[in-house]
């Protein structure tokens, strides 16, 4: 019996084989209690072409005092500051790679900002 992670894992294998057969560019979607994290990775997968997180310093006085990153507020600055920075590399279209997370909450408030800002995927 696999356990919750050992699940997630699994899923995201399955996603990421499915990517490089498409050889795409992928945005990358990590999630913690505290944070969440996302990444444009080249399609080789060797490359972080961009990337944004709610650790760095200017998101967190964005947030506020508290400096939350575990919210849908903002799983959707980071999607938009992803989508911006992907943009400045010259990444126009990227394959979504929610790494076995549920399409939900914050993962889905990151990917629609993310295609808000202008991101094809």
């Amino acid at each position: 019996m696999l356990n919750k992670k050992e699940q997630r894992l699994r899923r995201s294998r399955q996603t990421r084989v499915r990517i490089a057969l498409q050889n795409a560019v992928r945005l990358t979607v990590f999630r913690t209690n505290l944070h969440i994290y996302a990444s444009v990775i080249s399609a080789d997968g060797s490359t972080v072409l961009a990337s944004a997180s709610t650790v760095e310093k200017d998101v967190r006085t964005q947030l506020g005092a508290a400096g939350k990153g575990a919210n849908v507020g903002a799983a959707e600055l980071i999607g938009k500051r992803i989508a911006e920075k992907a943009k400045a590399a010259g990444i126009e279209k990227v394959a979504f790679d929610r790494s076995g997370f549920a399409y939900h909450g914050r993962v889905k408030a990151l990917a629609e900002a993310a295609r808000e800002a202008g991101l094809q995927f």
